[in-house]
């Protein structure tokens, strides 16, 4: 356990010496709106080391450093919340970096495969998880928590070689480019708190109900991050739908509420979210945020998606890749609408020629979809 600035400089200065290596960590984040990062585990073909981050006076700038070095290729497997944590303490997006669920699901595994059955299936292993719901942030940490955060990045060397030497076998390391941009792009991570309201699922369409819902999740929003607490502790999404609808004006307004506490609407955060409703209501009509106007689809689009579905998961299973790597539910509708004319990934680079071109026949008429021999076959016509 790698406890000194010192130490942890000596081994990324000697892990910096590999092609890649592979990461994961540990924290928590029930509590608090920031995730606590407890534990950092690495590893590269020739060394593992666990770092603990909560060790008096040590200083995570090497460990940042090597994130930054663009001759490593870093591997993690679902890399977003670790990337996440390592962008808010360093300021910085690890490159270049090699998902292996991603990898995954080019490769055929699923659409969204478990660490442990990846390992299973490339590697023939089994991973004991009965420490990972365990409290990371305890001191000293048990031999069994050790061995198990270790695992996550041995195995995982393995199961980065098995995919790579995949991809590159069938031609396909370069499919993974775009999803690894996006993992890479600091704009993934950097979330202004003015867009806050765009993750809230209200079903609002007036545009003052909007305005109150972005101004009062933009506060939250503050509020959480510097309390450093997670949002629903500040104030619950169904109290900002509520207060949208009802739109108080003052405290006593907002006494009435359902869903605000009694007395919550005399202190500091309840005068805060006055001023906020205030502020969105007197907002000109042409600023105020509007809900997309829904389009209706051409007759007959409901049953082309329906056939691009079926064609979607011909194509899928036999080409060994996850659908929703291919295309997800708005790139069939988009398809089906809009034919050529649809800006959507799956009519771009690789995902066109495995689907793309096929998918626009079948709605041109270009393509058929039979059932024969207890199977449906996609035929030219």
């Amino acid at each position: 356990m790698i406890e000194t600035t010192a130490a942890l400089e000596d081994a990324c200065a000697k892990l910096a010496q590999s092609d890649f290596i592979t990461i994961d960590t540990e924290f928590l984040r029930e509590t608090t709106f920031w995730p606590q990062l407890c534990l950092i585990q690495m590893a590269s073909p020739t060394m593992e080391v666990l770092v603990d981050p909560l060790a008096k006076g040590l200083d995570l700038k090497p460990f940042f450093e090597l994130m930054a070095d663009r001759k490593v290729i870093k591997v993690f497997h679902a890399a977003r919340q670790d990337i996440e944590i390592i962008h808010h303490l360093g300021n910085l997006v690890p490159h270049p970096i090699f998902d292996t669920q991603v990898a995954a699901m080019v490769c055929g595994f699923g659409d969204s495969v478990s660490y442990d059955q990846l390992v299973q299936r490339t590697t023939g292993a089994h991973i004991d998880k009965t420490s990972r719901f365990t409290d990371w942030s305890r001191r000293p940490l048990s031999d069994k928590q050790l061995e198990y955060a270790l695992a996550d990045v041995t195995h995982l060397r393995d199961v980065y070689a098995a995919l790579k030497a995949q991809l590159e076998r069938e031609g396909r390391a370069g499919w993974l480019t775009e999803e690894m941009a996006i993992l890479e792009s600091a704009n993934t991570y950097d979330i202004h708190p003015d867009d806050a309201w765009l993750r809230l699922k209200a079903r609002l369409r007036k545009p003052t109900e909007l305005a109150i819902v972005k101004f009062v999740a933009a506060w939250r929003e503050r509020e959480a991050r510097s309390r450093n607490v997670p949002r629903s502790r500040v104030l619950k999404d169904d109290a900002i739908y509520e207060i949208a609808q009802q739109q108080p004006k003052d405290t006593d307004a907002l006494s009435r509420l359902r869903t605000i506490p009694k007395g919550w609407e005399r202190s500091a955060s309840g005068t805060a979210v006055i001023e906020a409703v205030n502020s969105a209501l007197t907002l000109p009509k042409a600023e105020m945020p509007h809900a997309p106007k829904p389009t209706r689809s051409p007759e007959g689009t409901g049953a082309a998606v329906e056939l691009l579905k079926v064609l979607l998961k011909l194509i899928s299973d036999k080409e060994g890749v996850a659908a929703k790597v291919i295309a997800n539910s708005d790139d069939l509708e988009k398809i089906a609408a809009e034919g050529e004319g649809a800006d959507v990934a799956a009519l771009h680079g690789w995902r066109r020629e495995l689907f793309g071109d096929t998918a626009l026949k079948l709605i041109s008429g270009g393509v058929a979809l039979r059932f024969v021999d207890k199977k449906v076959e996609a035929v030219e016509l």
